[in-house]
């Protein structure tokens, strides 16, 4: 994100010479001191389980985006130079590590800026077009109205860690509370000109969490009233990282939303309205190589049969993951498995599965069923959920 150098940072990488020098490289992460999991990069973020935001993109400029459609990522203006046909940009998908080697890639063919950014209107956001689709990507929906503009926000990135570092091979993540516009412009003289209808600010009064250089064009997200993810923001500037009273400035993505679907419609492709989501949040332990446990979640309102890309969310946290055997049943009995044992050691199954579902009667009882089919190794379903 952010600040004059941030912003310079991307405006460069516009730049063929400084474009080449990233495209389709991974940049490392500095180790931690004890030689295990590699230093954070968003500043007081954790890192992200692979899965958690299944719809964030790593462009090779060095910023990030989200995916709008199965074919176009929505980023910030202040990371492409201008309108019109660019081939330069590479576009990585579905992994937290850049390096995995299961990472989806695409070049890009065109990008639309926004007409109105650095002027007195704002609006920094743009539209990369891929190739080529990536078949059954994870989409965010963009907040069409301001109702969601406040509150604690999530956000994610390959940034810096801190202000002027390196960028980031695992994705991290964040949350940031909502500032409201007068205490944000008298936060710090930077903000003096922030336009309130156009950017929203967010991040700690206090300090010591927010997004940096290399997380522009990132979402800023959170649940809306359905318990899906909306994206209500785009990582766009601000005065240094993580500063005390100087929080992110996030383009506020409900006041362009007609003017991106437009452009997204222009593009070829029509951005993904929200989905219905619903979920069961309580816990539900896990017995040691015993007998299956289920987690039910009821389903109302839903016209005719479940979709061919019902998406399933599931929360575990185990000890070893690898002990797990998954399924997903229906209604009417019917089981979907989505993820037999391994032998993976590490924790947790945070992580979107897609099922086809198209044969399955929407409205009902769906089951969440779990078995740990090993010894010694115990967790609980944290949480799960089904997005129509």
């Amino acid at each position: 994100m952010r600040d004059t150098l941030r912003r310079t940072l991307a405006l460069g990488v516009g730049v063929v010479a400084v474009l080449a020098a990233f495209a389709g490289q991974a940049i490392a992460a500095p180790p931690s001191p004890d030689g295990g999991t590699p230093t954070p990069m968003v500043v007081g973020g954790t890192q992200a389980a692979k899965g958690e935001f299944p719809w964030m993109v790593r462009l090779s400029m060095g910023c990030g985006g989200a995916m709008l459609t199965e074919q176009l990522v929505l980023t910030a203006a202040h990371c492409v130079s201008r309108t019109g046909n660019n081939t330069s940009i590479t576009a990585t998908y579905g992994v937290v590590d850049l390096q995995d080697s299961t990472r989806i890639t695409r070049a890009s063919t065109y990008v639309h800026r926004s007409p109105t950014y650095d002027t007195a209107t704002g609006g920094d956001w743009a539209i990369v077009k891929l190739a080529s689709p990536i078949t059954g990507a994870a989409l965010l929906p963009i907040a069409t109205t301001a109702a969601h503009n406040t509150g604690v926000f999530s956000v994610a990135g390959w940034g810096a860690t801190r202000e002027g570092g390196g960028q980031s091979r695992y994705l991290l993540k964040a949350n940031v509370d909502y500032i409201d516009d007068t205490t944000c412009k008298n936060s710090d003289p930077y903000y003096a000109d922030l336009i309130p209808a156009a950017e929203l600010c967010a991040g700690k009064l206090a300090g010591g969490v927010d997004t940096c250089q290399g997380d522009s064009g990132g979402p800023m997200f959170r649940r809306d009233d359905n318990g899906a993810w909306v994206q209500v923001g785009i990582v766009s500037h601000g005065n240094g990282c993580a500063r005390p009273e100087n929080p992110g400035v996030y383009t506020e993505v409900s006041t362009f939303a007609a003017a991106i679907k437009q452009a997204a419609a222009d593009l070829g492709g029509t951005p993904q309205p929200p989905g219905k989501v619903f979920e069961n949040l309580n816990n539900v332990t896990i017995p040691d190589a015993g007998a299956a446990v289920y987690s039910n979640v009821t389903v109302t309102g839903i016209a005719g049969n479940a979709p061919s890309t019902l998406k399933v969310g599931v929360d575990i946290k185990h000890t070893y993951s690898g002990d797990l055997v998954i399924d997903l049943v229906a209604p009417d009995g019917s089981t979907y498995r989505l993820k037999n044992s391994s032998g993976s050691s590490t924790p947790n199954v945070v992580t979107t599965y897609t099922v086809n579902a198209s044969s399955e009667v929407a409205n009902g009882t769906w089951r969440l069923k779990v078995q740990d089919v090993y010894s010694q190794d115990t967790g609980y379903v944290d949480a799960w959920r089904l997005t129509f």
